[in-house]
């Protein structure tokens, strides 16, 4: 295992960027930066070997101080939408700003996705990025800490670490939104990428992308992925939900498991990723409105569904709604949530 680091620019407060690299001896890489503590890069070897990186990314520092599609990033406060920027909680009301419509999505101008994150722990194989939030930070109520370990071993997986830690009480929705090619970060669409959901159901959500509260079965519809099957093989269909993502922009409801929950693989490439994680929740998305055609890395035009997420969360809106799964952080009961990205071939 090694870790490099380099100087890569400047964050928008004026801290130096550093870009980190950590590698294994079986030819896998990450590559990582502070801003976001974002995802620059995984780089595994293909059927025949060959290095290939399958994250999409932009090319310069200060493309992640904008990075208007969260390549990479951990997004929060609340990762995905809060109705209306409205919630109560601990005994008040509190109104967030709204920028997807009337809704709040991924902590808006606030998000810790282009926030500058310090490594505060680092070894061969591990890097630790620390944020402080306090009480009040992007309008959120109660102050908090919150940890992203990235953590890479010999057998190709990567793990994500999220530890959050507060004085009072919070609540927060961390992810990582990393978008993947496993053709080939610029290998254009993903649509015969073979996915596998461990779901019966999805939180249906209303034309906003809102969920309604009701839990819809997925068994023999296009939002069935029980069985291994290419991306595009029912993402125009006649679904109506499809309609309101334009494709698959829905959060499954994950089956209890302490093994593989989802998985992709390209019959490009050959290379298989398997996820596993102990979050709820588990949103697809499949960059229906993606429009990144300039600033891609290495040049590359990235367009309409050339890249998939597989973003482990607590469920949309689940601050408004009491029967979803808790995303509350108190002083006596931290957060603790953990995510593996595992990548061979197939």
């Amino acid at each position: 295992m090694k870790l490099e680091k380099k100087a890569w620019g400047t964050a928008k407060t004026g801290e130096t960027v550093y870009r980190y690299r950590l590698s294994n001896k079986r030819g896998m890489s990450v590559e990582l930066c502070n801003v976001g503590c974002s995802i620059l890069s995984i780089t595994v070897p293909d059927r025949d070997g060959v290095p290939t990186d399958v994250a999409l990314a932009y090319e310069t520092c200060e493309d992640y101080n904008r990075n208007p599609a969260s390549f990479g990033c951990v997004v929060g406060r609340y990762g995905n939408r809060i109705s209306g920027g409205r919630f109560s909680f601990a005994g008040k009301t509190w109104q967030l700003e709204q920028n997807e419509g009337r809704n709040h999505l991924h902590g808006a101008s606030g998000a810790y996705g282009r926030r500058f994150w310090p490594v505060s722990e680092e070894s061969e194989d591990r890097l630790t990025f620390r944020l402080e939030s306090p009480d009040g930070d992007g309008g959120y109520p109660g102050g908090l800490t919150a940890c992203v370990s990235y953590s890479l071993a010999e057998d190709n997986a990567l793990s994500i670490s999220y530890h959050v830690t507060t004085e009072t009480e919070a609540f927060c929705n961390l992810t990582n939104h990393c978008y993947f090619n496993l053709s080939g970060h610029a290998s254009g669409t993903v649509m015969d990428h073979e996915v596998f959901i461990g779901a019966d159901a999805i939180t249906e959500v209303d034309a906003e992308s809102i969920p309604t509260g009701v839990l819809l079965p997925v068994g023999g519809t296009d939002f069935d992925f029980s069985v291994p099957k290419a991306i595009g093989r029912d993402i125009d269909g006649s679904h109506p939900q499809l309609a309101f993502g334009g494709g698959y922009d829905h959060n499954y409801v994950l089956k209890k498991t302490d093994g593989v929950c989802a998985s992709a693989r390209s019959p490009k490439s050959g290379i298989f990723m398997e996820v596993c994680t102990n979050s709820p929740g588990l949103q697809f998305y499949t960059a229906n409105s993606l429009d990144e055609r300039k600033a891609g890395k290495n040049g590359a035009h990235y367009g309409n569904r050339s890249g998939f997420c597989m973003e482990t969360q607590f469920f949309p809106d689940s601050v408004n709604r009491p029967e979803f799964p808790s995303c509350a952080v108190t002083k006596d009961a931290p957060m603790e949530l953990c995510t593996t990205f595992r990548f061979s071939v197939k």
